[in-house]
C-alpha cells in the first residue's frame, strides 16, 4: 500500500479550520481509502456513513436523530447519494460549540455543488484528491506511473495488460452508470465518442466549432459535454494567462484528460512500445508533467490565475518591450511544444506553455534553464538541483533606452 501522508496533513489541517470539509474526486481514485486511513490515525470517536451501503442508509433516515449526538470525526460517504442531508449539516454545524466535525466524499456532481453552494456556503471547503502523484510513488516509477496513470488499481495491477484491463472497464462503468448517477442524461454512446476524439485533442488549444460539425450539434452542446466531464474531474481544462482579459491572445483552453492511464486506454496504448510510437507521446508527457506539477502546487487551474498557459506571440513580445526591458514576467517551469526538452532547446517555438509564480523576470534574450520533472514535483533535492540548474540563468531587466 502506497502511503498518502501529505494527502492526510491536508485534511488534516482542513479539519481544523473548517466544520465541514468535502473530499472531491474521480471514482476509484481512492477518497474512500484516504478517509479510512485517516480515522485510524485520528484519536477520539469516530463514526462513518457509506451511503452505497443499505444499512447505513437506514440509520440515516432521521438524519438529525442519527447525527446530532455523534462527537468527533463523522465520515459520510458518496454523500451525492442524499443531497438531502446538506440542510442537516448546516444546522448541526451552527450550534455553539459544535461537538463533531464532518467529512463527505464524493464526486463532484451538480448536485453536490448546487447544494453545497445553497446551504453549506462559508462552512464547508472542498479539498480535490487526484490519483497516486510523483512524489508518492518515487521518480525511479515516473515511467510505470505515465503509463498507467495515478488511479490506484490500474497503478498496482501486477501487469500492463491487467492494468489497461481495468481501466477500459472504468470507462465502460464511468459512462454507463457513475455519470447517470451524478444527474447527467446524455448518452453513454455519445460520451464515449466524444471522450474518445478529445483524447486525440490533448494538450490543444479547445476548438468547439470543430467538435460541433463532427456531431452535427450546435457549438454550446459540445461546450457541455466538455464542461461535464470537467465537473466529473476527468478532463482538465487549462485557462489562457492574462493581466487585461481585453487584451489576452488566446481566450480558448487547452484541454488535457486529467489522468494519462485514461488518456492512454482510450488511444489503445497497451505499452511503453505503443506509447513511444504513437504521434501523441509528446502530448502525453506534457499532460502528465503539468498533473505532477498541479500536484506539488496545490493549484486549481480551473479559473485562477494561479496556474495558466501562456502563449507568446509577436505582439505579445512588442507588449514585453513596452512594459520595460524586453521581458515579460513569469516563473517556474516551462513546457514547450515539444515535450521533454529543455526550455532552451525550444525558446524559438512560437507558442510556450508557462507556470507563472510573479516571482521572476525572465528576459527574452536570456530565458530559464530545464529543470527536471523531479525537481518540479517538490521530490529530494529539489532546493539544491534549482539553485544549480537556474545559477546564472535570471538576469535583470535591461533599462529602456531613452
Amino acid at each position: 500500500m502506497i502511503r498518502r501522508d501529505q494527502e492526510l496533513e491536508t485534511l488534516r489541517r482542513l479539519l481544523s479550520q473548517h466544520p465541514v470539509v468535502g473530499i472531491v474526486g474521480a471514482r476509484q481514485v481512492g477518497k474512500t481509502t484516504l478517509a479510512h486511513s485517516l480515522v485510524v490515525r485520528t484519536k477520539g470517536p469516530s463514526s462513518i456513513f457509506d451511503l452505497e451501503n443499505p444499512e447505513d442508509l437506514a440509520r440515516l433516515g432521521d438524519p438529525m436523530l442519527a447525527l446530532k449526538e455523534l462527537k468527533g470525526l463523522v465520515v459520510i460517504d458518496e454523500i451525492q447519494r442524499y443531497p438531502g442531508l446538506f440542510p442537516v449539516l448546516r444546522v448541526l454545524v451552527d450550534r455553539p460549540k459544535p461537538p463533531a466535525r464532518f467529512l463527505v466524499l464524493g464526486s463532484a456532481s451538480p448536485d453536490l455543488l448546487r447544494q453545497s453552494s445553497e446551504t453549506l456556503a462559508g462552512r464547508i471547503v472542498y479539498h480535490e484528491l487526484g490519483g497516486f502523484s510523483l512524489d508518492e510513488v518515487g521518480a525511479k516509477n515516473h515511467m510505470r506511473l505515465w503509463l498507467r496513470g495515478g488511479f490506484p488499481r490500474s497503478y498496482l495491477a501486477r501487469s500492463h495488460a491487467e492494468s489497461d484491463a481495468w481501466r477500459q472497464g472504468f470507462v465502460r462503468t464511468f459512462l454507463e452508470r457513475d455519470l447517470p448517477q451524478l444527474g447527467i442524461t446524455i448518452g453513454s454512446t455519445t460520451l464515449r465518442r466524444f471522450w474518445s476524439m478529445l483524447a486525440h485533442y490533448h494538450g490543444q488549444i479547445w476548438n468547439g466549432s470543430e467538435f460541433a460539425r463532427s456531431f452535427g450539434v450546435a457549438d454550446t452542446t459540445i461546450r457541455n459535454y466538455l464542461d461535464l466531464l470537467t465537473s466529473a474531474l476527468v478532463v482538465r481544462q487549462l485557462q489562457p494567462w492574462h493581466e487585461n482579459i481585453s487584451k489576452r491572445q488566446v481566450k480558448a483552453p487547452k484541454v488535457y484528460l486529467a489522468d494519462s492511464g485514461l488518456l492512454h486506454a482510450l488511444l489503445n496504448l497497451k505499452t511503453l512500445k505503443d506509447l513511444e510510437g504513437h504521434p501523441k507521446v509528446g502530448a502525453s508527457w506534457e499532460g502528465f508533467a503539468l498533473d505532477s506539477v498541479v500536484h506539488q502546487l496545490r493549484a486549481r487551474p480551473i479559473a485562477q490565475k494561479t496556474l495558466a498557459m501562456y502563449v507568446r506571440r509577436a505582439k505579445v513580445e512588442r507588449h514585453g518591450e513596452e512594459r520595460g526591458g524586453g521581458g515579460v514576467i513569469m516563473s517556474e517551469i516551462p513546457a514547450g511544444e515539444v515535450s521533454g526538452h529543455g526550455a532552451d532547446d525550444g525558446w524559438a517555438h512560437r507558442s510556450y506553455d508557462w507556470l507563472r509564480d510573479r516571482d521572476v523576470a525572465y528576459p527574452r534574450d536570456h530565458p530559464p534553464g530545464s529543470v527536471p520533472l523531479s525537481v518540479a514535483a517538490g521530490l529530494p533535492g529539489r532546493s539544491a538541483v534549482r539553485r544549480r540548474r537556474w545559477a546564472g540563468q535570471r538576469r535583470p531587466r535591461r533599462s529602456r533606452p531613452d
